[in-house]
């Protein structure tokens, strides 16, 4: 087990002394030191505190060398195979993924028949050398663009290639299939912040190893044209400045 050596890198990362962890814990100073010094394990309940205070699952904490191997979210993972359908001549389609469909996505993304029987597409003017999926979005959480909307996007290898700002299409075991603006926070403390368009919403965080797919936004078909009264105000790069400043704020009150 790798408990000690990741909790004093950890604690140390954060510049806490043991007495500072141990005032978090409500425990002994003592303890943290037989902790790292591996004399003593700690109890469940503490070890999901020291999870939660950390940023980090209960796995990663007891069974992943972290300073070694840098946190799970971003190491390169395995090239996965994507699924893709192509035409007669062999060129790759454009999978539609409609609204009713995007539950059974998230189960049957990687099965080739599952895939195969979704509409399929093409459409001009896009670079050859991508994968690309189109999801049709659900809800105002992203206007100007309506509900119905079918975002293109194309198919994002690793989750350490996103950039902060722009918007992705993610598919996540505990979201579903989301269209949002993403800010990279995995360096840090493992995670995702989804912002909406919509400053109606909340931002949101999600873990970077329960993202299963990754699309970054293209391209996007619609029957309506975007109305600019369907926002108070349109995204600006100042607007990205500060959301970024309010979501590291937010990274420094957490610790």
């Amino acid at each position: 087990m790798l408990l000690g050596k990741n909790l004093k890198y950890l604690r140390k990362g954060k510049q806490m002394t043991q007495e500072n962890l141990s005032d978090q814990l409500g425990i002994k100073r003592t303890m943290i030191s037989a902790y790292e010094d591996g004399r003593s394990e700690p109890k469940l309940s503490t070890l999901k505190l020291i999870g939660d205070i950390f940023s980090v699952s209960l796995d990663e904490l007891l069974y992943h060398d972290i300073e070694k191997k840098g946190r799970k979210a971003t190491q390169k993972k395995d090239i996965k195979i994507l699924t893709v359908s192509l035409d007669n001549e062999e060129n790759e389609n454009i999978t539609m993924i409609p609204q009713k469909a995007s539950a059974g996505y998230l189960n049957g993304y990687a099965d080739p028949e599952f895939v195969q029987q979704l509409p399929q597409f093409h459409l001009p003017n896009l670079s050859k050398n991508a994968t690309y999926r189109a999801f049709e979005i659900n809800g105002d959480s992203m206007l100007p663009l309506p509900s119905g909307t079918v975002v293109i996007g194309a198919y994002v290898e690793q989750l350490t290639d996103i950039k902060s700002g722009k918007t992705y299409i993610l598919v996540s075991e505990t979201e579903g299939v989301v269209y949002k603006r993403v800010f990279n926070y995995l360096e840090e403390n493992g995670k995702l912040f989804l912002v909406s368009d919509n400053d109606m919403y909340k931002p949101y965080e999600i873990p970077g190893e329960d993202v299963k797919e990754v699309w970054e936004a293209k391209a996007f078909i619609s029957t309506d044209f975007p109305n600019p009264k369907d926002r108070n105000k349109p995204v600006t790069l100042e607007d990205i400045a500060d959301m970024i400043s309010e979501l590291k704020n937010n990274i420094v009150k957490s610790k």
